[in-house]
């Protein structure tokens, strides 16, 4: 296969701008922010956000899931205990979260550690969803190998006739976890590439440190 040479696909950006002196001091308000003009600007799937983690080997690994709660606490998403994502964070808690809005040419990262939510939390959380969705985390070994998809659909339909006549409950293996941010950084696309860079660092609790980083 020949190189395929990328030289010429660029863009150009100039819809914002981003001023330390005029951001929220708080990082989490300001993610609200930007967060409800995401929401009104209909951008598809607003709450996906890339959670990046790291393996027993250093390895670093990410994959998009859904953000489902957010507030000074954290940022919370839900998955399969067991799964390739949870092991990482069970061996490093320290995880990243990149939510990228290129409809508003806009980023945000945020660094923190990562702890599994109350079961409660799970609960209140998994009885809201579909029941197809319900079935699913009973269904699915997420992350492991199968037979193939004849068996993921066998598996899932077992799932469907046990809970016919009955409430789904929340699996023990399913739940939810809280990001805990410790820095985050708001990036604002810049024409010539000289992007704005805003960045927030813990220094105590309740207060951050306010920087403007090199594009």
């Amino acid at each position: 296969m020949q190189p395929q040479f990328l030289h010429d696909m660029r863009k150009e950006y100039a819809k914002r701008t981003l001023d330390e002196n005029d951001v929220d001091r708080d990082p989490v308000a300001q993610f609200k922010i930007w967060w409800d003009e995401a929401v009104r600007s209909e951008i598809e799937e607003v709450n996906a956000m890339t959670l990046a983690t790291v393996n027993e080997d250093g390895m670093p690994d990410a994959r998009t899931v859904l953000l489902k709660v957010f507030d000074h606490t954290g940022f919370v998403f839900f998955t399969n205990y067991n799964s390739r994502k949870s092991q990482q964070l069970t061996h490093n808690p320290n995880c990243c979260l990149l939510f990228h809005w290129k409809e508003l040419e806009r980023q945000v990262r945020i660094y923190g550690l990562a702890e599994q939510i109350s079961t409660q939390e799970s609960i209140e959380y998994f009885n809201s969803r579909p029941e197809g969705s319900k079935i699913g985390a009973w269904a699915s070994p997420q992350s492991m190998i199968v037979a193939g998809k004849a068996w993921l659909e066998e598996t899932f339909n077992y799932y469907k006739e046990r809970f016919s006549h009955g409430v789904i409950a929340k699996p023990p293996h399913w739940g939810g976890y809280r990001v805990q941010p410790m820095r985050f950084e708001f990036w604002q696309g810049r024409p010539n590439r000289m992007h704005d860079r805003i960045q927030f660092t813990q220094a105590g609790e309740g207060h951050w440190k306010i920087e403007r980083l090199a594009p």
